[in-house]
């Protein structure tokens, strides 16, 4: 997927007539008008292997889409001001490489001579002008179109299908080091066919262009395409979104087999900086793409960027990560309950190691050094890539993660982990959700991971100006052992008149190494004031969620969820069947409220949203707490509503959770139809 006007629009370009149309045009040749010039005249080389030399490491580097899609302010200065920035900002030092062009850079028709022009007004120097001037900086420049007849903005600006080596051709010729080729108005040809065709025509111009293949995964490109391009997008276009994010990781993930130096598993750009998410969150989109071994391109207009979006860019030791020349992409080693550990193989024998909390609250995150990889040691040098802080851990890797967070670390076993100080693991027990004018009981925990005892440890936490915080035991320890923990009970209350919502606490700890080094930890989160849920039966839809994420668009009440604007929805429609009440979701999808143990069940019809047609498979499940009280396995457009019910007794949350049946997200809009909690007083 790209930039389409509608999905439906997308799945019928796709879905043309591939097969009469490969026997019309011998092959897949496009047809033309009478005299209309091809561009496709030139004797087609020997398939080559990609043994170019070229990406092989992840490129590196930026695309405006994301940022300005058509909009008239993607110009020839804004491409020059980012080429300024990765110079003065320190991203060409820190790796960057490539400014490139997406859609729109062009006229709509090409001139008598079948070549493409540039908007005039856009470009008034012409696209080698620009190229030259980012060229002059260091840095490499590159371009768009589409393998159809046009490309996939509305406006129709000319696509490469039939004039592959005349648009080569020019792009050779303008100094372009990087193709990105979209899959918009295909005409049913098929897809190895015109992937094939444009690369044999970049080689033929003999200048070195990194190939990006932009089919959005629709013919798994990661089974053919390693002898075709350099990287391949696996996913349809990413939002910004916490939602759109996590949809798109996890159909990146389980791909891992087939990424490797010069032939990458492409999850799309970054959206860091954008504003759609939290700096949590763009830290966990950034630590999860460069454990993934993804292309860096940074999605964000750097002229307008927050100083966070460059903290986040710019950090070395992520990067490094993602440019490893062993070239491994991360896989899975666990993923229960929201709580993720992705480990990847580094060429010095090291394993980088993210824990990454999807879920709406802090979760303890755990796996062990020896089940990441490595081998057995008396212990290793944990490194915490955020932190930029070494410690050393008997084996056991482990952390409290906050929420959406990921605690990003490279695990060595070498013989330096006394150096430093032993990792201690900062705890939460309980205590995250409280009422206003009501005191809460919160346990925190602090236990020394590390081969060494940690000396004078101490704890505290603070909390929002107003708020009362009291420590009711012991905040302090003169010796911690390997494997001994510091427990402290806190009294935690919410002024009455706090509103609902999120509101920030902080646990604070110091310790030191047995030869006096000093390490101090932070565990920021965030406890949730509240509201009761009333008591009886009421429709989750009139009531206020602690949080919801949603693979496109937002989650909407009494609609369907429609396209990615809020409110775009129509009638909740099961087969045939319309609801009044109820929530519009689009897989994967979390729906949290809180019940604070008063509600007993949860009631709902669900099924897939007739406004897709026939197509989409999601799965529902509700869990109350950390516990999957009911799920409905996979479940499609041809099936009418289904009942579900779970009980949700004692519950401090109860989360509606929608997951893909199996076959990816495109077109997974599920209903919560008729969805009620029932709670007591």
């Amino acid at each position: 997927m790209r930039h389409l006007p509608t999905r439906n629009t997308r799945r019928r370009v796709v879905g043309a007539l591939t097969a009469a149309l490969l026997c019309a045009f011998g092959l897949g040749a496009p047809a033309f008008a009478a005299g209309e010039p091809s561009g496709a005249t030139e004797p087609a080389s020997a398939a080559p292997q990609l043994d170019d030399g070229l990406a092989l490491t992840p490129p590196m580097g930026f695309n405006n889409w994301n940022t300005t899609h058509c909009r008239a302010e993607f110009n020839e200065a804004m491409v020059k001001g980012i080429a300024d920035i990765f110079v003065e900002r320190g991203l060409k030092d820190a790796g960057y490489r490539y400014v490139n062009l997406d859609d729109c850079w062009a006229l709509p028709q090409r001139d008598a001579d079948g070549k493409l022009v540039p908007d005039p007004v856009r470009f008034p120097n012409g696209i080698k002008a620009v190229a030259d001037y980012i060229h002059s900086k260091g840095l490499k420049f590159g371009i768009y179109t589409s393998a159809g007849t046009k490309t996939c903005d509305s406006a129709g600006f000319p696509g490469g299908l039939g004039h592959e080596y005349s648009d080569a051709r020019q792009f050779a010729d303008w100094g372009v080091d990087y193709l990105k080729y979209d899959n918009c108005n295909n005409q049913g040809v098929d897809a190895k066919l015109r992937y094939n065709t444009m690369r044999d025509a970049l080689r033929a111009t003999g200048r070195p262009i990194v190939y990006s293949i932009c089919e959005w995964g629709q013919n798994k490109p990661w089974e053919w395409a390693a002898d075709v391009g350099h990287l391949w997008r696996t996913t349809g276009d990413i939002s910004d979104n916490w939602g759109s994010m996590v949809s798109i990781m996890k159909r990146n993930l389980p791909l891992a087999q087939h990424a490797g130096p010069g032939r990458w598993n492409d999850p799309d750009m970054l959206e860091v900086g954008n504003g759609g998410m939290t700096d949590t969150e763009y830290r966990t989109h950034f630590s999860m793409w460069s454990i993934m071994a993804a292309p860096l391109l940074i999605g964000s207009d750097l002229r307008k960027a927050p100083p966070s979006a460059f903290e986040i860019l710019g950090n070395r030791e992520v990067i490094a990560v993602d440019q490893d020349p062993l070239g491994k992409q991360g896989t899975v080693v666990s993923s229960e309950a929201g709580r993720w550990v992705v480990a990847k193989e580094m060429a010095d024998g090291s394993r980088a190691v993210a824990l990454f909390n999807e879920s709406g609250s802090p979760q303890r995150i755990s796996t062990t050094a020896e089940a990441v990889g490595l081998p057995k040691a008396d212990a290793y040098t944990q490194r915490d890539l955020w932190q930029h802080r070494s410690y050393n851990t008997a084996g056991t890797v482990s952390a409290t993660v906050p929420a959406h967070g990921t605690v990003l670390l490279r695990i060595t076993a070498d013989h330096n982990w006394p150096l430093h100080p032993p990792a201690v693991e900062l705890g939460l027990e309980g205590g995250l959700f409280t009422e206003a004018g009501q005191t809460g009981k919160l346990t925190t925990k602090v236990t020394n991971l590390g081969r060494t005892p940690a000396i004078a440890v101490s704890a505290a936490l603070t909390g929002p100006a107003g708020w009362t915080v009291k420590a009711t035991s012991p905040t302090k320890a003169l010796v911690l052992p390997p494997g001994r923990s510091l427990s402290t009970v806190w009294s935690v209350a919410a002024p009455a008149g706090t509103p609902p919502g999120a509101h920030d606490l902080t646990l604070r700890t110091a310790h030191r190494a047995p030869q006096g080094t000093r390490a101090d930890s932070a565990l920021p989160f965030q406890a949730r004031v509240a509201v009761a849920p009333p008591a009886g039966v009421s429709y989750a839809s009139d009531l206020t969620w602690l949080s919801a994420s949603n693979g496109w668009g937002p989650v909407e009440k009494d609609t369907s969820n429609g396209e990615s604007r809020a409110g775009d929805g129509n009638p909740l429609t099961i087969n045939g069947t319309v609801f009044a009440k109820g929530l519009g979701v689009h897989a994967d999808s979390t729906v949290e409220y809180y019940a604070g143990g008063r509600c007993t069940a949860v009631t709902a019809q669900v099924g897939v949203d007739d406004e897709e047609g026939a197509e989409g498979s999601v799965a529902f499940e509700i869990w109350a707490d950390a516990k999957k009280a009911a799920s409905t396995g996979t479940l499609t457009n041809a099936g009418a509503a289904q009942a579900v019910s779970a009980d949700v007794t004692g519950a401090q949350v109860v989360r509606l959770v929608v997951t893909d049946g199996g076959d990816g997200v495109t077109s997974d809009h599920g209903d919560w139809a008729d969805i009620k909690l029932s709670c007591g007083t």
